[in-house]
């Protein structure tokens, strides 16, 4: 695919709330001890939804709700989300209060019910206490500014050191486009999707079955090629909202810009992935594997996922321990289709395997190069053009010393 790059531009300043017609903020609501733990991000007008969802047979309340909203309606207006209890697992009263928290935001902004999306993210299996957010409903002020992007991006955090945000601009029929991000995750990230929150705004003009077409494309390279410890949650979603302020005429597949919209928005997903693998619980170091020569991309996103999902890899990687014997045996259980004996490995530039054998290299500068806070490692194959991506992390003692204690 062919996508006119240079006219993607990195944008700073108020991250989600960047694009023409949104708002958003964050408070401290009482569903945790001090830190924020309730937020509404909201378009000035409906706008295109597309979602994508856990795979997770057991989903929760809020993620089933949303669902419904971008099935049956193809618009949003409006997200509300609570963190500290992900209301999963919570029977008939679960889904009630997923709704109430629909319909209260929908009162608080003077919009329809079926435009409000709802999201949790927390501890599974303890009923939500609605007192603190249905008052927290009635504080919130959202606001067009970095302050408003800042507490919004705050709020949906739950084991999550720092805050994740993204923007881009590009043009389209020549008027600026801009699409932004923020995201939550950080453990039980094993995509398709996992527990991760993801919100995407754009003030693109473009119909919801096209906007879920551009995800669908751009996800299963990005959200779906990240993996911190291979666990799927019940919660996860990523939206995109395009509420068509920009101005420009209808995107689709045969407009001459769709390309640079969907390379903008790979861009904010591919860049909220890695920040989410980065942020890994307890992580030290991400881990960034590309497969070339596969049978075809999606062999390579396998291997890809399998190499950096190994427990042990990961753990070499934490221990600085340059032992490729971890990363082919991964390559071998991926379940695609491989030569053992032309396979060729290099972590960082070192090139440790060729032809499926050992090569020469020097094992102090390979741990030295294991040291930094990002480690790469390329796996060739020499069996096809198929290419593909994978994110994720070292595993380190505070991994489980985080998720040992979760609920203390």
């Amino acid at each position: 695919m062919t996508v006119a790059v240079q006219q993607l531009k990195k944008v700073s300043g108020k991250n989600i709330v960047t694009p023409k017609g949104y708002k958003a903020v964050g408070i401290h609501c009482g569903l945790k001890h001090k830190k924020y733990d309730l937020a509404v991000l909201i378009s000035e007008v409906p706008a295109s939804v597309a979602g994508v969802f856990t795979t997770n047979a057991i989903q929760a309340a809020p993620l089933l709700v949303t669902k419904e909203v971008v099935k049956e309606n193809g618009k949003m207006q409006a997200v509300i989300i609570n963190s500290g209890n992900a209301n999963a697992c919570t029977g008939a009263q679960g889904m009630a209060d997923a709704l109430l928290m629909q319909q209260k935001t929908a009162e608080k902004f003077s919009i329809s019910q079926n435009l409000v999306g709802v999201a949790s993210t927390g501890v599974i299996g303890e009923k939500l206490n609605m007192k603190p957010v249905l008052s927290g409903i009635e504080k919130l002020n959202p606001m067009d500014s970095l302050e408003g992007s800042i507490q919004f991006s705050q709020a949906i955090l739950t084991t999550d050191t720092v805050t994740k945000n993204t923007a881009y601009k590009t043009e389209v029929d020549g008027k600026e486009v801009i699409i932004a991000g923020t995201a939550k995750g950080s453990g039980m990230i094993e995509p398709n999707m996992a527990t991760m929150l993801g919100f995407i705004t754009t003030d693109a003009n473009i119909e919801s079955v096209q906007l879920q077409q551009a995800l669908k494309e751009v996800t299963d390279v990005t959200f779906n090629s990240i993996t911190v410890d291979g666990d799927t949650s019940t919660n996860d979603m990523v939206l995109v909202l395009a509420n068509g302020l920009a101005g420009n005429q209808s995107l689709n597949p045969s407009h001459p810009d769709w390309e640079n919209f969907v390379h903008a928005l790979h861009t904010v997903a591919q860049d909220l992935a890695k920040m989410i693998a980065k942020d890994g619980e307890g992580a030290t170091k991400l881990i960034e594997v590309e497969v070339h020569g596969a049978l075809s991309d999606c062999e390579a996103r396998k291997i890809a996922k399998s190499v950096v999902g190994s427990p042990l890899v990961k753990t070499a990687v934490f221990g600085c321990d340059a032992n490729w014997g971890r990363v082919i045996a991964a390559v071998g259980y991926s379940g695609a289709s491989i030569d053992p004996n032309g396979i060729i490995i290099a972590i960082g530039e070192t090139v440790v395997v060729t032809n499926g054998e050992p090569a020469h290299f020097s094992e102090g500068l390979l741990t030295q190069y294991l040291k930094q806070p990002e480690v790469k490692i390329q796996v060739h194959l020499n069996k096809g053009t198929g290419k593909g991506l994978a994110w994720g992390c070292d595993l380190t003692y505070d991994y489980v010393q985080i998720n040992a204690s979760y609920r203390s």
